[in-house]
Order: structure tokens, then C-alpha cells, then sequence
């Protein structure tokens, strides 16, 4: 019965010292919330804020192989970036909070958009991409009631384009925070922003916008860009512009006001800017870029981290039309999805799905072929 005992108590104690071993954490201590923390090369002061009911709270890191340092008031702590390594460690804030914090590596948006550049050419039986005639009643109502084509003025097709995004971006405040009006095409979104003193997402802006490029009879799709991530919480939606002139597609974001340019002064399409944000080529962003023509939008932010995680993948309606994401019972809303070949969810390539709530019924084409979504116009 000792023998006994004695076993279950060496044994106790042989389990609590290992779980002691692995929930042991290197400790630094504080008296201030707020700590510095320099990453390579960059010492950012100031600018990390102890939470300590995180746990963990997580800094990540894309400097492979340099060193993170934690500096608080009265200590500090560092590790070395490995891709496969998590480094944990307690702050404790005023000898009595702990606050439980975690180093590890991520890359940033642009390297996994480089680790995207892969498509291939399989095609899939998608329907050809349509654009709705300047003919269409509702179009030509539109055109006449905004005085369009005084808008966009008598300059060259590409001065139009830009003339009537400037327009929109003008006319209509961006408002990611809200939803978008229950009918959604530029007359109703219009008067509704008019009325409501309100304004609307990019998904909004951009739909208004597509409709006036078809009420000139200037092809248009809107685009939403989106991360990887399967699931998420933020995407950007732009117009993608077809330039008869230059014979080619065109990047337009009435959101904040901006084009792109490659080192030569010409104008890129999504493809284009997605290619050489993954080559390391020069992109260059309109000097009068803006939000709400209140903050100047910055090509570092924009391009290389904003749209480098949004330009991972892409989906637009299959018609390019007047009022087409307005819900009625019966309705049949297309869309066309490209997906690199690293991407989540592949399959299956075509589904369709009906709501009953609205009795619309959604059919999506998935496609590894960038030449089938960004396809010209016929």
C-alpha cells in the first residue's frame, strides 16, 4: 500500500513539473500599457497597446531571418522571424496584469498575391459576357435626366470615362458602413442618396457607374476584388472600362477617384496592375486620388496593401445591365468567379442556388482561366 503511494506521488510529480515546463513563459515587465516594438530595421514607438485579456495578442511579422524587439519602459524581449516558429511571452503590466503575447510570421498581402500568379487555360462552358445596348429605355431616361453626355464632355473617349467617374465620386459620397438601398440601379440610388442625404458603399457607387458607361454606350462590367480568405469581411468593388481607343480594358474606382498608369503614362486594366503588383513592375497611381475629397489616397497603402489583398480573386455578373442586383421573385443573377489555382474552393465550377426569401435564384461560374473573365467585349 506505501509502494502504492509512493508511485501515484512520483507520478503526480512527474506530470506537474511537465506541465509546469510548458506553460512556463519568458516574462518582461511594464508600468506603462503602451510599448515599442522595433521590427527589422523600422522602431515603431508608441504604437502597441496591451490587452491583456487577449490571449494571445498577436504581433506578426514578414522579416524572415530579423530580428522583433519588444521594448517596454523597464525591459525588453526578442526573437528572430523563422516562417515555422511562434514565440510566446507574458507582459506583465504593473506586477499584477498579465498580458499574454504572441510573435509569429505572416507574410504580407503582396507576397501571397505573388504566390498566386499561377492560372492555366482549361475553359469552362460559360456564357459569353453581354452589355446592355444604350437603346434601353431605362438607359437612354438615365442619360437624358443627368445630362450625361454633357458630363462627359466632348474630349476623346478616355477623357469621358474619367470625367464620369470623377462625377459620381462627386456627386455621391462613399459610405462603407451601410448598406446600399433595396433598389439598386443609378436612378433609384441617385435620388435615394439625393433624398436620404446618405451616401453608399463601393458596390453601390460602382453600379451607378457602370450604368452611366452603358447609357453612352461605353462597355462596363463592376468587378468585385477579394482576398483569399474564404470567408471575409472586406472586398473592394471598381469598374473595369473597355476603351475602344486604346483597345483595352481600363481600371476605374469611383470609390476614391483613381486610375492606374504604368512608367510610360498608360492607362492598366485589373489584369495588368494584378501583374505587375506579382512581377515587381512599375504601377502608378493618379497624384489626385482621394476619399470623399477629404483624404489623399496613398499608392504604398492602396496598391500595395489595400488592392494587393483584394486582387487575389474576382467576380462580375455575366450581364452587364440596367438594375440587374435588384431582387424580384424569379429573377436569375449570374456571376463569373476567377480564381488562381492556389485558391480555396475551386469547385464546383458551375452551381446554382435559390433563396426562398427573395425567390432569386443565383448561378456562379468558377474558371482558372483569366482569359475567359477578361475576355473583350464582341
Amino acid at each position: 500500500m506505501k509502494r502504492k503511494i509512493l508511485l501515484n506521488l512520483f507520478l503526480m510529480f512527474v506530470i506537474s513539473s511537465s506541465l509546469k515546463s510548458q506553460t512556463e513563459l519568458p516574462i518582461i515587465r511594464s508600468k506603462t500599457d503602451v510599448i515599442d516594438i522595433r521590427d527589422g530595421n523600422e522602431l515603431t514607438e508608441g504604437n502597441w497597446s496591451l490587452v491583456p485579456e487577449a490571449k494571445p495578442d498577436i504581433y506578426t511579422s514578414n522579416k524572415i531571418g530579423e530580428f522583433v524587439t519588444f521594448y517596454t519602459d523597464i525591459d525588453s524581449i526578442r526573437y528572430r522571424i523563422h516562417p515555422d516558429s511562434v514565440y510566446n511571452f507574458v507582459i506583465l503590466l504593473n506586477g499584477k496584469d498579465s498580458a499574454y503575447t504572441q510573435i509569429k510570421y505572416a507574410p504580407t498581402y503582396l507576397d501571397v498575391l505573388k504566390g498566386a500568379k499561377d492560372y492555366n487555360s482549361d475553359k469552362i462552358n460559360i456564357p459569353l459576357f453581354s452589355y446592355q445596348d444604350s437603346s434601353d429605355i431605362n438607359l437612354r431616361t438615365l442619360r437624358t435626366e443627368f445630362k450625361l453626355d454633357s458630363i462627359a464632355g466632348g474630349g476623346n473617349e478616355v477623357s469621358k470615362i474619367l470625367n464620369l467617374m470623377h462625377w459620381i465620386h462627386d456627386l455621391i459620397p462613399h459610405d462603407g458602413n451601410h448598406e446600399n438601398p433595396v433598389v439598386k440601379n443609378a436612378m433609384s440610388l441617385i435620388s435615394e442618396c439625393k433624398k436620404e442625404e446618405r451616401g453608399l458603399n463601393c458596390r453601390g457607387l460602382a453600379t451607378v457607374l457602370n450604368e452611366c458607361y452603358l447609357a453612352l454606350g461605353i462597355k462596363s462590367r463592376f468587378v468585385t476584388c477579394m482576398p483569399k480568405d474564404s470567408i471575409f469581411n472586406d472586398c473592394h468593388v471598381i469598374n473595369m472600362v473597355f476603351s475602344e481607343e486604346l483597345n483595352k480594358w481600363i481600371w476605374v474606382d469611383p470609390t476614391n477617384d483613381a486610375y492606374i498608369l504604368d512608367e510610360k503614362g498608360q492607362l492598366l486594366g485589373l489584369m495588368e496592375v494584378r501583374e505587375k503588383l506579382v512581377n515587381g513592375e512599375t504601377v502608378i497611381l493618379n497624384p489626385d486620388a482621394n476619399w470623399n475629397n477629404k483624404a489623399s489616397i496613398l499608392k504604398e497603402y492602396y496598391l500595395f496593401e489595400y488592392m494587393a489583398k483584394n486582387l487575389y480573386r474576382f467576380s462580375c455578373p455575366l450581364k452587364s445591365e440596367y438594375d440587374y442586383e435588384t431582387n424580384e421573385k424569379g429573377k436569375i443573377r449570374e456571376y463569373v468567379e476567377l480564381i488562381p489555382l492556389d485558391g480555396y474552393n475551386q469547385t464546383p465550377k458551375i452551381s446554382e442556388k435559390t433563396y426562398k426569401e427573395s425567390g432569386v435564384t443565383f448561378k456562379t461560374y468558377k474558371t482558372n482561366n483569366p482569359n475567359q473573365f477578361w475576355a473583350e467585349p464582341n
